[in-house]
């Protein structure tokens, strides 16, 4: 069960004996928990799937993933293994398969995608694959997306397993509280292979602790790099598959130091998360915030000031241009770029404003968790600290309940803030006395 010309790794032997536990009958739950990018989903949701028509004649198959997109990119692989093997397989596909995601066997025998709460209605299955169904941090760490997915699974995939089906899961852990989390937590004859990128003690490959999974592919150099930039929290859930319990909040707070003076600082940033409108009668819009930290000889972040204010786009325009005089020309101006025309303009009247000073404005991409990430790894390896001052506690409160915090304006500017450094350079800035803008 494998590609020609490629040999398996043990991690992919491993695999493929926990498959053939399926195949033959001996298990009929399987999961498999394993990195992004360790070829799970080749031999489990693409050679495996053709393997098992050809050696339970008349079977049907369903098989699902977060979007319907990649579950029909799945089954195009599937039905070319067949095209590409039909003799050694003894398959054939029927005349009308022509679905890259749906097509029938001459012996009966067919094979389904859909994507994760899919319809699905009307098929039936001797074997379901469910690969990868949660695509993104925003999606674990919704309460709303978990319960909805857990309950599709429950009332809707496994009612249409025939008697006797079998059920494979392949997945990279996200959340305690995930598919798998919830799956194990209810018991059953669920088979798992959790196969962490470093190993742990009683390595199931028997594997020295802290060896990689797959050194030819990523050794245990560049994993260790990936931890840091991922941080803590995703590398343990998403690399090792031990997530963090729900009530680990993605910045740790007990990290930050509180400091009096500001130290020497060889670079300034004030970033700027915009929002422009007035509070009014049963209305609590989100606040434009501005954030300024800098950076010190031995590369910690300090967070130096923060300005948190409703107001309309006048107000704010205003405001922006007023705190950079304030902040001075050693302090880079960065702003956050909507897309579209509007987003352009909206830029350009700001920076018309700001003539003379080093602004950098850059378009808003990917979740906000995935955003926040490098700021959260940053306060993870205690690198952040904080000048006192009246704006500390409401700052900190709000990165302690993200992502589920009422307003995320502060983490949004944070965020920016810390990401900006990473993709610009400055001239060093001489010792400055930071005065206390914040509201």
């Amino acid at each position: 069960m494998q590609k020609a010309g490629q040999v398996p790794a043990a991690h992919h032997r491993a695999l493929i004996g926990r498959l053939e536990d399926i195949l033959d009958g001996r298990c009929d739950r399987l999961m498999v928990q394993m990195p992004p990018g360790y070829a799970k989903s080749t031999y489990g949701s693409i050679l495996f799937p053709a393997y098992f028509l050809s050696r339970h004649r008349g079977s049907q198959i369903i098989a699902t993933a977060h979007t319907a997109s990649l579950a029909e990119h799945f089954g195009r692989q599937v039905r070319q293994t067949i095209l590409e093997n039909e003799a050694s397989l003894g398959l054939r596909l029927t005349k009308d398969s022509r679905a890259a995601g749906r097509f029938g066997l001459d012996d009966g025998g067919a094979y389904f995608a859909a994507g994760v709460r899919g319809p699905i209605t009307g098929r039936r299955a001797d074997l379901i694959l469910i690969d990868d169904p949660v695509k993104s941090w925003a999606e674990a760490e919704s309460l709303v997306f978990r319960d909805a997915l857990h309950d599709w699974y429950r009332a809707e995939l496994t009612a249409r397993l025939k008697p006797k089906g079998r059920v494979v899961l392949l997945m990279a852990r996200w959340h305690e509280d995930d598919l798998a989390g919830r799956l194990m937590q209810a018991g059953g004859a669920w088979q798992v292979l959790r196969l962490p990128a470093l190993a742990e003690a009683d390595d199931p490959l028997g594997r020295a602790e802290g060896e990689a999974l797959w050194p030819s592919w990523q050794d245990a150099g560049e994993i260790a790099r990936r931890r840091v930039e991922v941080g803590e929290r995703a590398f343990s859930a998403i690399y090792q598959q031990r997530p963090r319990p729900p009530d680990a909040a993605l910045f740790n707070v007990r990290n930050v130091e509180i400091i009096p003076v500001a130290p020497e600082l060889t670079r300034c940033i004030r970033a700027w998360d915009l929002a422009a409108s007035l509070p009014g009668a049963g209305k609590n819009p989100d606040y434009t915030v501005g954030l300024k930290l800098g950076i010190t000889l031995d590369n910690k972040i300090i967070i130096l000031d923060i300005i948190r204010i409703q107001a309309s786009p006048a107000q704010v325009a205003a405001r922006i241009i007023a705190t950079a005089k304030a902040d001075g020309v050693v302090t880079l101006v960065a702003l956050p770029q909507d897309p579209g025309q509007a987003g352009l303009a909206q830029v350009a009247m700001l920076t018309s404003g700001l003539l003379g000073y080093n602004v950098n404005a850059s378009v808003e991409s990917g979740p906000k968790i995935m955003r926040a990430m490098p700021a959260a790894t940053q306060m993870d390896a205690g690198n952040i600290a904080l000048l006192a001052a009246p704006w500390n506690e409401n700052f900190l409160n709000e990165l302690q309940a993200f992502p589920e915090s009422d307003k995320d304006d502060q983490v949004d500017a944070l965020s920016r803030a810390v990401n900006t450094l990473a993709t610009t350079s400055g001239t060093p800035a001489r010792r400055l006395n930071v005065p206390l803008l914040g509201r």
